[in-house]
């Protein structure tokens, strides 16, 4: 089986629980740091599938290796190869599928409640859950590409998730693990504290809520990635 290609734009904001979901079923994966200066492939051929992470940066900035990664996702979803983004992630494929990236009324950062659409799109990618407290670390967000159905909101962001196919594209972290939690606060204490956003929580109280939270998004996380792993190529 070719490796999914996971594509790193922080160090920080790596693939988390997704790396040992992946690892725990015997799927390969390759990881490709663009934070490191790794090149963006010139087509996805090599791989069975795409996934793309978080980042700071904006899909909306000059930075040279956006172009090709648009591109890549162009032809990726031309030839159904599946595609997964996380924050940055979700709005780089909705960027490559020519849907808008703009400004979120407000930032979100910490744990807050996404309740999961009533359409037939949505519960097949999330069965019977209705909402859960999903992680968030954002201050954009993505309109829906053509084509592509909306399957979660929450109350300070419209647009949490969007399906296309065997494509998903998210605004939230479902990735997260404890310890990628608590460096992200570390890291991010300077965003938190300049913030006077309703939506931002402090590290202190993203840190408490963290342990009872934490296990029942990573169950929400396990049904999405075991619906995303469905379109793998297998050739």
């Amino acid at each position: 089986m070719r490796p999914v290609a996971i594509f790193r734009h922080s160090p920080i904001e790596g693939p988390g629980y997704l790396a040992d979901f992946l690892e725990a079923r015997g799927i390969p994966w390759r990881l490709v740091a663009i934070d490191a200066g790794e090149a963006v492939p010139e087509g996805p051929e090599a791989y069975s599938g795409l996934v793309f992470m978080g980042g700071p940066m904006s899909v909306n900035d000059d930075l040279p290796w956006l172009a090709p990664a648009f591109e890549l996702v162009r032809q990726a979803v031309a030839r159904d190869i599946p595609v997964l983004g996380h924050c940055l992630g979700g709005q780089l494929i909705a960027r490559a599928l020519g849907a808008r990236v703009t400004r979120n009324p407000v930032k979100e950062i910490g744990w807050g409640e996404v309740g999961v659409l009533d359409n037939p799109t949505a519960r097949a990618w999330f069965g019977g859950t209705q909402s859960f407290e999903a992680f968030h670390w954002h201050g954009e967000t993505f309109a829906l590409p053509e084509g592509a159905v909306r399957l979660l909101a929450s109350p300070h962001c419209a647009n949490q998730a969007y399906a296309l196919g065997r494509h998903l594209g998210l605004q939230c972290h479902v990735e997260m693990t404890e310890a990628m939690i608590r460096a992200w606060c570390e890291h991010g204490a300077g965003e938190i504290a300049a913030s006077d956003s309703p939506a931002v929580q402090s590290a202190e109280a993203i840190l408490k809520l963290t342990p009872q939270r934490l296990p029942a998004m990573t169950a929400v996380a396990e049904r999405l990635y075991s619906h995303w792993i469905g379109g793998l190529r297998h050739d």
